[in-house]
């Protein structure tokens, strides 16, 4: 395989089966033997030849997810969803401890324009911002009166207002937070994506195309924003396992909702069905996806061009639930998946400082 472009790479709980009809069952979770994971040979093209490194691994960690880059702290901080903790790790010596223990079963998190973290989470639904003095805001937790599904991931615009996604997957059983007494898919409310404009603290939809909204990003001029649909994995359509966007207007609104890539494989001339989870933008608006659900020669991360165009893997032995841009150059790609953290250094930059 060839890229026209540049290299990417300098350095050669799943979802669970639901009891409802129309589930799908996947793979179990499959963990790496090792600390150090080679490319397969067919991207020996675009890629050296140092080894994608496992930073960290713990058998009592359940599911990873949501991997956010502090460059004031110069750490990286990640969720464990069904142990309701954070970790963190630090980038001088490699050292991981506890950060926060219970976190509301916290899945994404992301720092915004002054430093503070800001968690998604998925019980109690809300979005919780840590300040400097060690007090706590609720940013949101109900929308038209009725409770938040469970917020999922989430950005930062320049104007300071912040976006994110409402799935719902904390709702669905008591092992990702509690699950919602609803008797449906849909813990509270229709599956969407927010905007808080943090000037008058309100809520604001803007859009509930997509069956279960999940990672989400801007594109590098915050024009676009994109959105994994893994409602696939509980409604049964396979027209919900995509990457949508949309266009930004006004830097408040969502306009020409339309699938910005499907999330099939041709593998040994079948083709297969996974999951984009969390994604982020680099600098030349190419989307990193972590993406899994399917198995060898799929799990890992999936990178597509601005036009859609599949055009470089990451093969990991585990699902890779979600990625992040960090480190002090925004060089290095974090991957947190299923119990382990990896990273690799890439030719690129993250297009956003989180």
């Amino acid at each position: 395989m060839t890229i026209d472009r540049r290299t990417f790479l300098k350095g050669g709980t799943s979802f669970l089966a639901a009891a409802s009809s129309g589930a799908i069952a996947y793979e179990p979770v499959r963990y790496p033997p090792s600390d150090l994971v080679r490319l397969d040979s067919d991207f020996s093209g675009f890629l050296y030849q140092a080894p994608i490194r496992r930073l960290y691994t713990n058998p009592d960690m359940y599911w990873a997810e949501g991997p956010a880059w502090n460059g004031w702290g110069n750490y990286l901080i990640w969720s464990d969803i069904p142990n309701d903790v954070q970790y963190r790790w630090l980038n001088e010596d490699g050292h991981v401890s506890v950060l926060r223990k219970p976190c509301n079963y916290s899945n994404g998190n992301t720092f915004d324009l002054t430093g503070r973290q800001i968690s998604f989470e998925h019980y109690p639904p809300k979005v919780r911002r840590y300040e400097p003095d060690g007090t706590q805001t609720v940013l949101a937790e109900s929308f038209n009166g009725k409770s938040l599904n469970g917020p999922n991931d989430g950005v930062i615009h320049p104007n300071g207002d912040l976006w994110f996604s409402d799935p719902g997957y904390g709702g669905l059983s008591d092992y990702e937070g509690r699950a919602a007494d609803t008797g449906s898919v849909q813990p509270h409310q229709k599956e969407a994506i927010y905007r808080i404009d943090m000037k008058s603290g309100e809520t604001h939809k803007v859009s509930d195309e997509s069956y279960k909204p999940n990672g989400i990003c801007f594109s590098p001029d915050y024009k676009k924003l994109y959105a994994a649909d893994t409602g696939a994995s509980h409604y049964g359509t396979q027209a919900a396992s995509v990457i949508r966007v949309w266009d930004v207007v006004d830097e408040s609104r969502l306009a020409n909702g339309r699938v910005f890539t499907s999330m099939q494989l041709e593998m040994d001339g079948e083709v297969k069905t996974g999951f984009a989870d969390g994604i982020r933008c680099d600098i030349d608006g190419f989307i990193w996806a972590g993406a899994g659900w399917v198995g060898a020669g799929y799990d890992g991360v999936h990178v597509f061009d601005p036009d859609g165009k599949r055009v470089a893997q990451i093969l990991l032995p585990e699902i890779c639930a979600n990625v992040c841009f960090g480190g002090p150059l925004r060089n290095r790609l974090f991957m947190t998946s299923s119990q382990s953290l990896f990273s690799v250094y890439t030719n690129t930059k993250g297009a956003h400082f989180c």
